[in-house]
């Protein structure tokens, strides 16, 4: 595609699955004020004429420093009770892509995916030779208790006693395996990145990975297209559901919003799977499915005003952009 000069966009999201009773006053400021300055760290980026990639790796790092999403800091703990994160970087423009999975020590994870990408031959490394490559690398590495965080500790020790028990996990964030945080970001050269970030799920066992660092199936992009998943990750996986959503936009030219939605919301459901996701293509226009309570999303456009939502029943401001044109009116003779 030819680069002309575009209005650059960022979206982002912190995890679906948000239960509104759970929420107090506290915690859903917090949230806000860290999507606010995600938004504003990634954007500044866009506006200074940076890639898509810078902007996407500064908006996921405020979230991974944040305690408040499971990525980074707050990432959820492991059967073991240790944290294990993964995350994943793609660039639209050139398909190159780095991942990074099970690691324990890497304080920001999004940074060490980028590393690969950029210094590495490689797509993913995990657990140790990541975190070797790290230290080759000069990206920080914390001792594993900066990750701690009594509220995902609690957790677990919930989890563990209804695994005892042998009862459903009441808690809805365990039980649907929900919490990544992600961006997908357009540049004004109109460059796509994404990226995705997670500490995975609560109580997760033998070394489990999602689809968070998978490419193809919670972070992909391509030179139409940008996807950041969130939700139970073994559907995720299975439909390779951010490769299917930017196919359905690039090769079959369904507008972003419907096939977005044909994937979040019918084919994982379908499955018996749910969750999030958020995507973007070349032409700005923006579309966050979810099919759960709440999902953390935000966005910020050419008026570089931030927008942030929670709750399903709140505007998040993306009725009002503009639709995607029909797909029988692309390419007409």
């Amino acid at each position: 595609m030819s680069h002309a000069a575009v209005s650059p966009v960022l979206v982002i999201h912190g995890g679906a699955g948000v239960v509104k009773r759970e929420m107090t006053p506290a915690k859903e400021q917090a949230v806000r004020a860290a999507m606010t300055q995600a938004l504003q760290n990634g954007y500044a980026r866009l506006k200074a004429g940076k890639s898509a990639l810078d902007a996407v790796a500064a908006a996921i790092t405020v979230l991974e420093d944040s305690p408040q999403f499971n990525a980074g800091k707050g990432a959820v703990f492991t059967h073991d009770g240790t944290n294990e994160l993964d995350a994943a970087i793609m660039d639209g423009n050139t398909l190159r892509a780095g991942a990074v999975a099970g690691v324990q020590r890497v304080k920001n994870p999004i940074l060490l995916a980028r590393a690969v990408m950029e210094h590495s031959p490689h797509v993913m490394l995990s657990g140790a030779g990541a975190e070797a490559f790290a230290k080759e690398q000069g990206i920080a590495l914390v001792d594993p208790a900066y990750f701690r965080t009594e509220e995902r500790w609690q957790q677990l020790q919930k989890a563990l006693k209804e695994d005892a028990a042998k009862q459903p996990h009441a808690d809805v964030e365990t039980a649907k395996h929900f919490g990544t945080v992600g961006a997908v970001a357009l540049d004004a050269q109109g460059r796509l990145a994404a990226g995705t970030s997670t500490g995975g799920m609560t109580d997760k066992r033998w070394g489990r990975i999602g689809d968070s660092p998978i490419i193809g199936a919670g972070t992909y992009a391509n030179s139409g297209c940008a996807v950041s998943g969130t939700g139970w990750g073994e559907f995720y996986i299975r439909t390779v559901a951010a490769h299917e959503i930017c196919m359905k936009v690039t090769q079959m030219r369904v507008p972003l919003k419907r096939a977005a939605a044909e994937v979040i919301n019918q084919e994982i459901p379908s499955m018996g799977g749910n969750g999030g996701a958020i995507a973007l293509d070349a032409e700005g226009h923006i579309s966050i499915p979810f099919n759960t309570d709440g999902m953390y999303r935000g966005w910020i456009g050419a008026d570089g005003v931030p927008h942030v939502a929670i709750y399903g029943d709140e505007d998040d401001g993306t009725a009002e952009l503009p639709a995607p044109a029909p797909a029988d009116s692309v390419a007409q003779p």
